[in-house]
């Protein structure tokens, strides 16, 4: 559908054009070459951008903290851990949330996104009953809306000291 819309947009630049220059002539139709441009950028923009906030640390793992293709962002969880990977605030989930969101809002600072973007939010938490006592922290990361999503309580997360990890997945319009 976008790369309709993106072809309808050519032509229709083009038909602006053609009209604008005064002659009497009937509208020629954008060339081949011109066509193949517009598709062209349109799959490139709509081409994978890739964004490690720990480099090192997501590739021992083998992933990639996040992903935008087109409008969309796709942001893997987020836990409290340092740039070596380490663990922080172990056995302090409410802490551990705050430095989750920290990073977070780094990786949609890297898209120029806020969490007023933020359309999805899953969390995992290993302690549902400590979570709700202090997912009011939410109140100040959403202030104009909250976004859909889960939470769930599980048994355990990638390493033994982490208590909770947020995903999100964030969209702009045009």
């Amino acid at each position: 559908m976008r790369k309709l819309f993106s072809l309808l947009s050519i032509l229709t630049i083009t038909a602006c054009t053609a009209a604008d220059d005064g002659s009497s002539e009937s509208m020629d139709m954008p060339d081949e070459a011109v066509i193949m441009a517009a598709q062209e950028e349109q799959v490139d923009a709509e081409a994978p951008e890739y964004f490690l906030l720990r480099p090192e640390v997501e590739r021992a793992y083998g992933y990639s903290h996040a992903v935008k293709i087109g409008d969309d962002i796709k942001i893997s969880g987020a836990v409290s851990m340092d740039d070596a990977g380490t663990p922080t605030a172990v056995g302090d989930l409410e802490q551990q949330m705050k430095n989750a969101y920290s990073d977070l809002d780094k990786v949609l600072q890297h898209y120029g996104y806020t969490f007023d973007d933020v359309v999805v939010e899953n969390v995992y938490t290993t302690d549902m009953a400590r979570f709700l006592e202090v997912s009011t922290y939410r109140n100040s990361i959403y202030t104009k809306q909250f976004p859909t999503g889960s939470w769930l309580e599980v048994k355990g997360l990638a390493l033994p000291e982490l208590m909770i990890e947020i995903e999100l997945e964030a969209h702009r319009s045009r």
